[in-house]
């Protein structure tokens, strides 16, 4: 069997050097950002007592989810024994870490007081699903890196199958609990129900996998790597599976709200009269994050354009960002239920009245730093250590490596 070949990413172009210059210069001004909200106090962001989880938490969710969604490669490859994958597998270990890092920053930048985060690392109640992911989250960075020293290291290779498998395992119970945060609030209806952990897990395959292709794509372009269009063939599809078991996931959810006579309201303000919210779900997530990648992965006249492949993992992005901005904040920004069954009157608790948010520019540009913060870290590490393949071209793949 032939021996696989990686390399370094080259980094000697003016294009090289302008991505580390404007990533750094994004997350220097998301930093700024987070001064002037620390310093100034969370008023003078979006955010108030009604919708407390702004856009920040809308890219760090989406971070930590393609951070799980994105080691999927790798488990294919050392778990399921796809070898088909084993090319792939360092990369894909890389995002997951580099993606979960620049997610948790935002996280813990965005909630206020992050040097009191060290109180939430050492003290926990059980009871909270948000100590649990303090564990979940430090415990997949851990599991992530000794399973890229395995997957390196040639005297570690026997216990590479294993790490992927626990590597496997976590990601899938970290995921759970990331969608069980919003299950687990019965307060809101938007959010109150199980199907949360399955969705959020579908989710973070089809992100995750959309961001690899992307990064993938773009890293191949930039080293000339040759890509054959049979490397391309399986994650292709494989997308296009994971869309279509979100968007299974999201109407499950949908339908069975709808037959629940006391979540009408919700399912009417999200599908039909939620301004903002229900222009994203059904131009951001139906239409751009579902139809228009099906279609581009699926027809005959775009499936064979790599053009086409790089649109469709964007859009999946694109539409898997919309769907959870409209969970996550339009769950907020519809009217608590406080009594169910009763009427409640006041003029000062805002019952019955729609939540309004509008993100501030320091949200926006924290958020943006995440972002930032990943394609710095991944650039900077792909630079350092061998990463890449030389070679994913079609003739390169030996038969062992195609099963």
């Amino acid at each position: 069997m032939k021996e696989i070949q990686f390399q370094e990413l080259e980094g000697k172009s003016a294009g090289f050097y302008a991505l580390l210059a404007v990533s750094g210069f994004f997350l220097l001004l998301g930093l700024y950002a987070v001064y002037n909200m620390e310093h100034y106090g969370h008023a003078i962001t979006g955010m108030n007592n009604q919708i407390v989880w702004g856009i920040p938490h809308v890219f760090a969710i989406f971070l930590i989810l393609a951070a799980s969604g994105v080691l999927n490669v790798a488990s294919i490859s050392s778990v399921f024994r796809k070898t088909f994958y084993h090319p792939l597998a360092r990369l894909s270990v890389l995002l997951a870490i580099t993606l979960l890092v620049s997610g948790l920053m935002v996280l813990v930048l965005d909630l206020g007081r992050p040097d009191r985060l060290i109180v939430a690392m050492t003290i926990y109640n059980f009871k909270s699903i948000f100590a649990w992911n303090i564990i979940l989250y430090n415990g997949f960075l851990l599991i992530s890196i000794i399973y890229l020293w395995f997957m390196m290291e040639r005297r570690m290779k026997q216990y590479y199958p294993t790490a992927g498998l626990v590597a496997f395992i976590w990601r899938i119970i970290l995921t759970t609990g990331t969608g069980s945060i919003f299950g687990f609030l019965v307060a809101r209806e938007a959010y109150n129900t199980a199907i949360m952990a399955p969705l959020f897990i579908a989710l973070s395959l089809a992100l995750g996998l959309a961001v690899f292709l992307l990064v993938l794509l773009i890293d191949c372009w930039k080293t000339h790597c040759s890509l054959g269009e049979g490397v391309l063939e399986r994650p292709k599809k494989l997308l296009a599976v994971f869309i279509v078991a979100v968007f299974y996931f999201v109407l499950a959810y949908h339908l069975t709200n709808l037959y629940i006579t006391g979540r009408h309201g919700i399912e009417y303000f999200i599908l039909a009269s939620g301004g903002i919210y229900t222009a994203l779900f059904w131009g951001g997530y139906i239409f751009l994050g579902t139809i228009m990648p099906l279609l581009l992965l699926y027809h005959e006249k775009f499936t064979h354009s790599r053009a086409s492949i790089a649109a469709a993992a964007l859009l999946t992005i694109v539409g898997g960002f919309s769907l959870l901005y409209v969970i996550i904040i339009g769950g907020q920004a519809y009217p608590l239920d406080i009594f169910p069954g009763m009427e409640v009157t006041s003029s000062n608790f805002f019952d019955g009245v729609v939540n309004s948010y509008t993100p501030s520019g320091w949200e926006i540009l924290l958020g943006i730093s995440g972002i930032s913060l990943f394609v710095l870290l991944t650039t900077l590490a792909l630079k350092i250590l061998p990463f890449l393949p030389r070679s994913l071209a079609d003739s390169d793949i030996e038969p062992e490596f195609r099963n």
